[in-house]
């Protein structure tokens, strides 16, 4: 129950994080093209091409490794709640099998 927990407020915590982030991206874009902008000429024109596809490549992998850790997170969560299932079928099977067939049947005639 406590992982339980964790893990939500953790998840939680990461979205407003993204949600964040993501709010400021623009702004921090439109800075790097101002300063790419003031600089002219073939070098700064191959500068700019080198920097934008390493922020690309940079973003991509980020992105693999963020979607990897979401995988692996919900790939826990699915096993721990797969546990909880089975100790709950095992618990309702113990309690079925202490029950006898004639039950009812004693139930039914003490009224």
């Amino acid at each position: 129950m406590f992982i339980l927990i964790i893990t939500i407020i953790f998840t939680a915590s990461f979205l407003g994080m993204a949600v964040i982030l993501l709010r400021k991206v623009p702004v921090l874009v439109g800075l790097k093209k101002n300063e790419v902008k003031a600089r002219q000429g073939l070098a700064s024109s191959v500068f700019s091409e080198v920097f934008e596809g390493t922020k690309r490549i940079s973003f991509e992998k980020y992105l693999h490794k963020i979607l990897s850790k979401i995988r692996i997170l919900t790939l826990k969560t699915d096993n721990k709640t797969s546990i909880w299932l089975q100790k709950l079928r095992q618990k309702s099977q113990e309690r079925t099998k202490s029950f006898s067939d004639d039950y009812w049947k004693k139930v039914r005639g003490k009224k």
